[in-house]
């Protein structure tokens, strides 16, 4: 029997990566993996806790200690902290303003990382994040990188957020988001970066359908 192949996409906020990958797995029958919401649980377990944002060390034994599980229910992904449902949770503006302080502690990518390889490694597999197909699958049998304008990437992130009822501007998305690439791109563990042989895939113009098709298409050819 021929092994499944495991596929790595990689991008920037806003690019459509999440929904493109999470439509790519679900076409092809395989495991959804999304490794941001991984670091978003485990953001808003050390907000609820109190945890010092900014001791290394005490983040990695938090990440440790903690059990984080993504499930596919009803054609969605269910994301659970220590067996809570925190799917809804984790998509605050406090989470998402405080995410990057665990992406960037060290003994936590070591642990995800770590989580992520053995989720990974059987096949079958559509991971997404910032830095999987340059650290945590390296050798994906196929790796893409869905990007799109920033102005783009800022409306969509816009819309997501007003659909969820948060009070925010469009300057504001703007101002965090580049905040948030910025942070992705120069921060010293797993940064944002495009692997040589990743495939770019520009979401600009396209529908989200039409992105998927694409992405099926190259790894089908």
């Amino acid at each position: 029997m021929t092994p499944r192949p495991v596929i790595a996409i990689d991008g920037p906020a806003g690019s459509g990566k999440s929904t493109v990958a999470r439509l790519v797995a679900q076409r092809l029958g395989f495991l959804y993996i999304d490794t941001g919401a991984m670091y978003r649980a485990l953001t808003l377990k050390a907000l609820r806790t109190k945890a010092d944002l900014n001791d290394e060390e005490k983040l990695g034994m938090l990440a440790a200690s903690t059990d984080i599980k993504l499930k596919q229910e009803s054609g969605s992904l269910k994301v659970y902290l220590d067996g809570e449902d925190v799917t809804s949770g984790i998509r605050t503006p406090e989470v998402t303003n405080n995410v990057k302080y665990i992406a960037r502690a060290k003994p936590v990518r070591t642990h995800m990382v770590a989580v992520q390889r053995r989720l990974g490694k059987e096949g079958g597999t559509v991971m997404e994040g910032r830095d999987i197909a340059t650290v945590v699958l390296p050798d994906a049998d196929r790796k893409f990188y869905i990007d799109a304008a920033f102005e783009v990437r800022a409306q969509r992130r816009y819309k997501e957020l007003k659909e969820g009822g948060a009070a925010v501007t469009e300057e504001d998305v703007r101002k965090d988001l580049k905040i948030r690439d910025d942070s992705d791109i120069n921060r010293p563990i797993g940064p944002l970066r495009k692997a040589a042989d990743s495939i770019i895939v520009d979401t600009t113009g396209l529908t989200i359908e039409g992105v998927v098709d694409k992405v099926l298409g190259l790894i089908k050819a």
